[in-house]
Parts: C-alpha cells; structure tokens; sequence
C-alpha cells in the first residue's frame, strides 16, 4: 500500500491514524465530510492540524443532508446526552448510515486519485453505539467498494480491534499534538468534559497513563 485516502474528522482517532500513515511512509489525501454537524470544530480541527503536516485535505460539503439524518449531532432540537457512551441514551447520537456515505465519497477520491486504500479509525469501543462501525458492516462495504471500479481499492481499518486507550498511546509515541484535536460533540469553545465522547476522551488518557492536554469546562 503506497496511497491511502484517509477520512479525517480532525478528532483523536483520526488524527493519530494521520500521524501513522505518515510513519508509515504513505502518501495520504485526508477527506474531512461536512454533513451538518453541530460541532464544526471538528473541520476547523481537521484544516488546521493537516496545514501544519502539509497534507492534502479536502472538504465534502454535504450539509444540506443534515435535515435528513436524525440525530442530536444534526438537529440542534435534540439535546447532547451527557454521560458514558454505554448508557441507552447515546443512541440519539447516531448519525443514520454515517460511515457508508463518508466511505463511498471518500472512494470515489481514491479511484480518481490511484490510490490503493481507504483508511478509517474505527476501533473497538464504537461497535456497541455505532451500528456502522461493526466488522459485519465494513467487510461488507470493503467488498462493496473493490467492486466499484476495475481498479481495486480496498477499506483499511487498522484500529478495529484497538480499544481507543490503546490508539493514544500510540499516538503519544508517533508525538501527536493530542491537544489540537477535537472531539466535544457541543462544538463550544473547549471540549464539555461531559458529552459522551469528552468522558470516552478523558477515559482513554487516564488508562493509557497518558497526560491529557485537552481543556475541558468540566
């Protein structure tokens, strides 16, 4: 694998994967999607860290899709629920069919561009919220995708079994500036601390025996 089309958030884990396909020697592209979210700090997160890498980065803007995907990340109506992802009610924070329509732009890049991959950093902690982030779902779509064109490109997700404590410390070692990466699904000003990705975020740290730069309201 030399050319990789990452899908890039500008979030922790994506960002780490970032920093480890340049380790890797890879030629990346990193496509950032905006469909709507509430927290668009994320893009400003995504722009700002590949500049500094001199990456090649784009945004899909597909925000008028928002007012079809329900979910508490695109309709500024619901409520963010507070608390730890495995409670019931971080279920509002699917975005339906997420993964499958960022993946299918960011293909139809890799196929214009020649390029042998598509990465994304789903890892093991998403599986139990996020229906589109089981290995089920991505095996299906990674074949999916190798049928799209004559030239194979394949779905690279190499923190599938990772758990997200294990991608920082990795990306503590490959010295990822942790604190320019956003994930606070609130969008505001710093990260909440209380939404479920800020307490998955802080959690991830204190396991990994990681200091967490991240400022957070709470």
């Amino acid at each position: 694998m030399k050319k990789v089309v990452l899908i890039y958030s500008g979030g922790l884990d994506s960002t780490v994967l970032l920093y480890d396909c340049i380790n890797q020697g890879f030629e990346v592209r990193a496509l950032s999607i905006d469909y709507g979210q509430r927290h668009r700090k994320e893009l400003e997160a995504a722009a700002q860290i590949t500049e500094k890498l001199g990456v090649e980065h784009k945004v899909a803007d597909l925000s008028s899709i928002s007012t079809l995907l329900q979910s508490s990340l695109t309709n500024p109506d619901l409520e963010i629920p507070e608390g730890h992802y495995a409670d019931e009610n971080m279920k509002i924070t699917v975005v339906p069919n997420r993964n499958m329509i960022m993946l299918s732009i960011a293909a139809g890049w890799a196929i214009s561009t020649g390029s042998d991959a598509i990465a994304y950093a789903a890892h093991g902690g998403d599986h139990a919220i996020y229906p589109d982030c089981r290995e089920e779902f991505a095996n299906a779509l990674d074949k999916a995708i190798q049928l799209a064109d004559w030239n194979t490109v394949k779905l690279w997700r190499p923190y599938v079994e990772k758990t997200k404590a294990e991608i920082v410390a990795l990306g503590h070692r490959l010295g990822v500036p942790f604190e320019n990466a956003w994930s606070c699904y609130k969008g505001g000003e710093i990260h909440c601390g209380k939404c479920g990705t800020c307490v998955e975020r802080k959690e991830a740290f204190e396991i990994a025996e990681v200091p967490d730069p991240t400022l957070y309201e709470a």
